[in-house]
């Protein structure tokens, strides 16, 4: 057979050779590191046999691929370990995840702390046997007739399955369970474990579903990567944005308002104007123009679109007005559409950009809203790039430079790019198809971007650039997304003339940036820990007068600072200077103005840094001048 590799390189192997025996042909350290292949885009455990001429590629644990098959390894060595010390307890499902693995299990009762600990301690026991992981392949019939009796879960799964489709098993040791794979060839190779936290799952995510205890777990190669990872949870969780948008008054929700519709308090608040203000002068300054649409829209535009087709089990029910349906909007695009459409444009109107901070409304399960990150009502700040294709190249490294610069505003220097491209179900011409991934490939290669391509893993109306950025924890958040749309553009017949006097399809591009300002903000307050810097932080100076005889000075100060537009307020609280200088800490303020008697006489102010203490006596003048600059570079 002849293999080929990343590198174009082709070799010739007998046929029937494994992934292992490849890597091992390469070099024996090679052969210990890999966890997982990729034979001509389909997932290989590195002991299955090889029988036809392919592309191959090998992942180690560093690689997402590699983590993943890791992680799902060890969450069939969680299953087997509860069913061990739980035998009458049903396993459902338990992928990998982004950070670690659960399963789901229907149990008469939760599982305690003691619990977690007693598993762990089998799973232990589990990896010391070492059993590997055996690949079955069995027929539909042969499936339901092994779990019938025994696992409804199951079963529900197989039924669904076509009848000629391919169903695997995997065993490991006592345990055999219904799975795609691929698996780590046995359960030596997971080495450290922690089970982290348990929490109840409807199955299958639908609440008139029952409800199932799902036990969620992380492992690792060494004992020094699952400390690590841990000592992360623990800052995570000092980083929360749900316990620190508490503190900070930045953002509630409400049991009488409803669950996932997010209210920003007067912190918050003041926070998102500034960041929308920012949008917004940058976008005019890109060459957007900036529009409004409506809340909801006919019944009749959501099916044009095929949300009602595609998309409606995550929109909300209609609205009856005067006989006829309205949806809440899931998305702008129809809107920025009928803007587009409600004129006639010629080649030289070309490029269009359209960009709206449009509320859109998304139907989420109650058991997956999480603070500002998942919620039902949020605020995307999305755009749409209208134009010719001899346009297409520049506007989108354009679009790849102001995405950039945007993220780096806000303090993100770190990111990942990825390209997904033509899935098997698509719409839209295949040299549409072409052209538009040659586009994003080359935009990300004129600015020497690295880039991982996500094979197959486009929209079915187009290829997409995502990027994702690192936090200060190295945690990745896919944030921007710049996509094709070759379906919406022909359902609503979008046209432009073009030099030759006929009608063209023109180019659509949609962009989020941020992604919606709501899980932005989310990110923002994790990132920084609350301690936003000063061009973002909703009060960027305190004046503390140490008694009451210096308020007057203190306001005099303040009036200054305001007229300067630096957002400034004097705690006039009779407590003590102690308490309000702690009091200013803890409520992450930048600055503190400390004013006595030796202040007024020399028309000065003491100033307090957050987390860096006293920096010393500074003329009015002289500190507003560093605050404005410190606000002018964002720093």
């Amino acid at each position: 057979m002849k293999i080929k590799f990343p590198d174009g390189s082709i070799k010739e192997y007998e046929y029937g050779i494994t992934p292992y025996q490849i890597a091992e042909s390469i070099s024996k350290g090679l052969a210990k590191e890999i966890l997982v292949a990729k034979i001509n885009n389909q997932m290989y455990d590195l002991n299955r046999p090889i029988t036809n001429d392919c592309e191959i590629f090998l992942y180690k644990f560093k690689d997402k691929e590699g983590k993943s098959v890791y992680w799902h390894s060890t969450s069939h060595i969680m299953a087997q370990a509860v069913k061990r010390l739980f035998p009458n307890v049903k396993v459902a499902i338990g992928p990998a995840i982004e950070n670690g693995f659960y399963y789901d299990f229907d149990t008469e009762k939760p599982f305690t702390d003691e619990d977690l600990m007693q598993i762990e301690a089998e799973m232990k026991k589990i990896t010391f046997e070492g059993e590997p992981f055996i690949r079955k392949q069995v027929s539909k019939q042969e499936a339901l007739d092994f779990f019938k009796d025994k696992n409804e879960y199951k079963v529900e799964l197989i039924k669904e399955l076509a009848e000629d489709e391919q169903i695997t098993f995997y065993q490991s040791g006592e345990f055999i369970d219904l799975c795609l794979g691929p698996h780590l060839p046995d359960a030596n190779m997971i080495k450290e474990i922690k089970l982290l936290h348990t929490s109840g799952a409807y199955w299958r995510g639908n609440e008139k579903n029952k409800m199932l205890h799902r036990i969620y777990g992380i492992s690792f190669q060494s004992k020094k990567e699952l400390e690590n990872y841990l000592q992360k949870l623990e800052e995570a969780k000092k980083r929360d944005h749900r316990k620190i948008g508490k503190e900070l008054g930045l953002f509630a929700t409400y049991d009488q308002i409803g669950a996932g519709l997010v209210h920003w308090l007067p912190n918050g608040a003041r926070i998102r104007d500034i960041i929308e203000n920012f949008w917004k002068k940058e976008h005019y300054k890109a060459g957007y123009e900036l529009i409004y649409t409506p809340h909801i829209g006919k019944g009749s535009l959501w099916q044009t679109s095929g949300h009602l087709d595609f998309y409606k089990e995550s929109m909300y029910p209609p609205l009856n007005i005067e006989g006829e349906d309205y949806y809440l909007k899931p998305m702008n695009c129809p809107f920025h559409i009928a803007i587009y459409n409600s004129e006639l444009h010629s080649y030289r109107d070309l490029p269009i950009k359209y960009a709206e901070l449009g509320t859109v409304y998304r139907y989420e399960l109650s058991g997956v809203l999480h603070g500002l990150m998942r919620v039902r009502g949020f605020t995307q700040d999305d755009a749409h790039l209208i134009c010719t294709p001899e346009q297409l190249q520049d506007e989108i490294i354009k679009l790849l430079d102001f995405s950039l610069y945007m993220l780096k505003s806000f303090g993100f220097d770190k990111y990942e790019f990825f390209l997904s491209t033509k899935p098997e179900k698509s719409i839209g011409k295949p040299l549409d198809w072409e052209k538009a991934t040659e586009t994003l490939k080359v935009a990300l290669e004129v600015r020497g971007f690295q880039y991982n391509i996500d094979e197959g893993g486009g929209a079915f109306y187009g290829p997409k650039i995502d990027i994702y950025i690192k936090d200060a924890l190295d945690r990745s958040w896919q944030c921007t997304t710049i996509q094709f749309d070759f379906n919406l553009a022909s359902r609503f017949n979008m046209t432009y003339i073009g030099e030759d006097g006929k009608e063209h399809r023109p180019y659509m591009v949609h962009r989020a940036l941020l992604g919606s300002l709501e899980r932005f903000f989310g990110m923002l307050i994790e990132h920084y820990a609350g301690n936003f810097p000063i061009w973002l932080a909703a009060q960027q100076v305190q004046i503390i007068p140490i008694s009451e005889h210096y308020i007057s000075y203190a306001k005099e100060i303040c009036n200054r600072l305001s007229n300067e537009n630096i957002r400034v307020k004097i705690d006039t609280r009779s407590e003590k200077l102690g308490y309000k200088i702690r009091d200013a800490e803890t409520k992450k303020i930048p600055y503190m103005l400390i004013v006595g008697e030796k202040e007024k006489a020399n028309n000065t102010v003491s100033v307090r840094r957050h987390l860096k203490g006293d920096l010393g006596s500074f003329c009015v003048s002289d500190f507003i001048s560093i605050v404005k600059k410190e606000i002018e570079n964002k720093k």
